[in-house]
């Protein structure tokens, strides 16, 4: 479960940059600045998460628990609904996507938690 996450995390963090640099270098011009900074702050919350979703695979190799799997996949879904959404809403215009936003939110503390609970509960190798 671990290598999964870790690659989903190392690809959405490729995908976050990229995203990055097409706002500042393919959007800006395109863009009004409002929804430049939406788009941003959708590439910004997707490398956080993609760390995030790295953390979470180094708690499922130290702990093993399932929280700390779920917290992961929480991770990735938020990061699917809050960025995508944020993107698309960007790019489109069109209003009803900030809809989606709130669950991605939802879906990230959600995520955070269980990796707390993980990392308290968790079992695993003790620490050197």
């Amino acid at each position: 479960m671990d290598r999964p996450l870790f690659a989903a995390g190392a690809l959405s963090a490729a995908i976050g940059v990229g995203a990055g640099a097409f706002a500042a270098h393919g959007l800006k011009d395109r863009l009004t600045p409002e929804m430049l900074a939406v788009f941003e702050t959708g590439a910004r919350y997707q490398l956080f998460h993609a760390l995030g979703l790295m953390i979470a695979a180094w708690a499922v190799a130290r702990y093993g628990t399932d929280a700390a799997a779920w917290g992961g996949w929480l991770l990735l879904a938020g990061t699917v609904l809050f960025s995508g959404s944020l993107y698309l809403l960007a790019v489109t215009g069109v209003r009803w996507l900030g809809i989606v936003t709130p669950f991605g939110g939802v879906a990230f503390i959600v995520g955070w938690v269980l990796l707390a609970l993980a990392a308290l509960r968790g079992g695993g190798a003790s620490a050197p």
